[in-house]
């Protein structure tokens, strides 16, 4: 008994001095100040201190770990060894200055570093009293698809923790009251006469787009085997002849797509535009357009010379349809094979300009070992090696042949053709004559790859396609939008103008 004595006591002392220890140690380690000491990121701290969650209506100042970590006996000690390792490598191995901010508060970088428990844990009534219907609708959606893949309360509260400029959570009335286009009003299109590059005037506005005559041509659409990261939806390669047509020099941007907007806006009038395909409705006040959107569609990147961002593939079509109303031409989206052959621009290299995917994707030491200067793929394209996370304004790229830019990177852009991954193998043996993809389908190609895209994937022949329900998850209304996607942000479009080679008119 003695000799049991002599063993138990003292390991309960240590026990117990443990216990206490390491619960200090935990609560030191658990303050903010003992959090800002690795994560040297002012602008963290500085926009959490302007959040929602740092002067609270209790008095409550909430904590880096409060969703940063999961909540105590939800696996909170295991995370909390997790992170602090990680976080302590980082501090320890890496320069805080190189680290891309601006990526790890995209919605899907933040999911990885907030927990949902978290916020169920402090917001456990999510129909207070105060919430206002769209709220409730919203709260609603979210209980009733909660164990939805990628749905979290940061879906829509991503600014709660660290403010966010321009952040607007619901809907979006005023959106589109102000463009930075000219004063100027244009009453009338521009005049064309013969095939040649033009300068489009939207009727109605101060806006202007350049659109280039792209003569008509034989290529080989798709990629071949051995080129690198190619996918099989890029093949067999097949012979296709293109017909002359006009294209747009850059994606639409905000500017163009607002007069739009402006014209057509559709808040409180009737969204069925099945009527388009009447005479009737080619009266620029029977095409109903986009409601406000949910949020900010332009992420808080800027309106302007960007590329208009988070439209339905709806929208783009209802965008032409309407483009071709107010100018009296045949605007539409581009075919996938007009969209390669003008992207490609009289080349059949992966891209447009030399360079090697495989040297463009290396990374670190093997990045600065290659011969491929990056200097030569930054000067054409915007993608994730020099993006910055966002979209940019076309004035840094450089054109192709054909005096388009932005074809390659940016945003994706949609094409008309339905998207199937045997496609090219479905046509008919032979020269294919102006081809405009699979009779039906579930969704539409998106072709050109964007700012979030390694240098693989921004390749001419590279081939992608919407996913119009996982682009719809944030989305709490009831019924959802058809005109703005939620989720995605990468992805626009560019117009083609239709031209007569018999008529020599447009």
């Amino acid at each position: 008994m003695k000799r049991f004595l002599l063993w138990f006591i003292p390991g309960l002392a240590a026990g117990v001095l443990l216990m206490l220890g390491g619960g200090k140690v935990i609560e030191r380690t658990s303050t903010n100040k003992y959090c800002i000491s690795c994560h040297i990121h002012p602008a963290a701290d500085a926009s959490w201190k302007r959040s929602v969650h740092y002067e609270t209506a209790s008095g409550y100042r909430v904590a880096c770990v409060d969703c940063h970590l999961p909540p105590t006996g939800n696996g909170y000690l295991w995370a909390k060894g997790k992170t602090g390792m990680r976080d302590l490598w980082n501090y320890r191995t890496k320069d805080s200055a190189s680290f891309n901010w601006e990526e790890r508060r995209r919605l899907e970088t933040a999911r990885g570093y907030v927990y949902e428990s978290s916020c169920i844990k402090c917001h456990e009534n999510l129909f207070p009293l105060k919430l206002s219907k769209a709220g409730e609708d919203a709260h609603l959606y979210y209980k009733q698809a909660k164990k939805t893949p990628d749905l979290s309360c940061i879906n829509c509260h991503l600014n709660a923790g660290h403010y966010i400029a321009g952040y607007i959570h619901g809907s979006n009335k005023t959106f589109g009251n102000v463009s930075s286009a000219p004063r100027e009003i244009y009453k009338g299109a521009a005049k064309v006469t013969g095939f040649g590059s033009f300068t489009e005037q939207i009727p109605n506005s101060s806006v202007t787009f350049r659109m280039m005559a792209i003569p008509g041509g034989s290529y080989k659409m798709g990629s071949t085997d051995g080129e690198p990261f190619r996918k099989s939806d890029e093949g067999p390669v097949r012979e296709v002849e293109v017909s002359p047509f006009y294209m747009a020099q850059v994606e639409v941007t905000w500017d163009e797509y607002l007069a739009f907007y402006q014209q057509t806006a559709a808040e409180g009038r009737s969204t069925d535009t099945e009527g388009l395909r009447s005479k009737k409705s080619m009266a620029t006040d029977a095409i109903s357009g986009a409601t406000p959107p949910y949020g900010q569609p332009d992420q808080g990147w800027g309106l302007g010379q960007r590329p208009a961002i988070s439209f339905t593939f709806h929208a783009a079509e209802t965008y032409c349809k309407w483009l071709s109303s107010v100018t009296g031409r045949k605007y539409r989206l581009p075919t996938e094979a007009e969209w390669e052959y003008a992207c490609r621009a009289g080349t059949g290299t992966p891209y447009f300009f030399p360079g090697d995917p495989l040297k463009f994707e290396k990374k670190g030491i093997r990045a600065k070992l290659s011969k491929n200067d990056s200097t030569v793929i930054n000067s054409y394209v915007i993608f994730s090696g020099n993006s910055h996370s966002r979209t940019q304004t076309p004035d840094i790229v450089r054109p192709n042949n054909f005096g388009l830019k932005n074809m390659s990177g940016n945003v994706a852009e949609f094409c008309s053709d339905w998207y199937q991954p045997d496609a090219y193998g479905q046509y008919p043996s032979g020269i294919l004559k102006d081809p405009k993809g699979p009779a039906t389908g579930e969704e539409h190609v998106v072709r050109g790859g964007s700012y979030l895209d390694l240098a693989g994937s921004v390749r001419s022949a590279a081939r992608s396609f919407t996913r119009s329900a996982d682009w719809l998850k944030t989305d709490p209304q009831i019924p959802k939008s058809m005109w703005w996607y939620s989720d995605c942000f990468n992805v626009g479009f560019r117009v083609i103008c239709e031209f007569d080679e018999n008529s020599g008119k447009l």
